[in-house]
């Protein structure tokens, strides 16, 4: 019963604990982060990863006012073809 009184506070110190234990470990197995700035490691890390990231190149351009208008009135006309198609049936 004095176990329930007292659960918080075991769940508190048993986080505080594994918290710790982490730290510890994730400290301790890495060599590169022990001879190395942080900003070399992020370096190396970002430097490893680029040649895998696909790059997306959009080469476009705006449409004038004179291809807006024309691609609004195309739109308008497909919009109407479709409503009536769509009233025949």
């Amino acid at each position: 019963m004095n176990v329930l009184k007292n659960f918080e506070a075991i769940f508190v110190i048993t986080l505080g604990l594994a918290c710790g234990a982490n730290y510890l470990a994730d400290g301790s197995g890495d060599t590169a982060s022990a001879t190395a700035t942080p900003a070399e490691v992020q370096t190396v890390a970002m430097a490893a990863s680029a040649p895998s990231m696909p790059v997306v190149v959009v080469a476009a351009k705006r449409m004038s006012a004179a291809e807006k208008r024309q691609s609004l009135i195309d739109e308008q006309n497909a919009m109407t073809a479709s409503r009536t198609a769509a009233q025949t049936i």
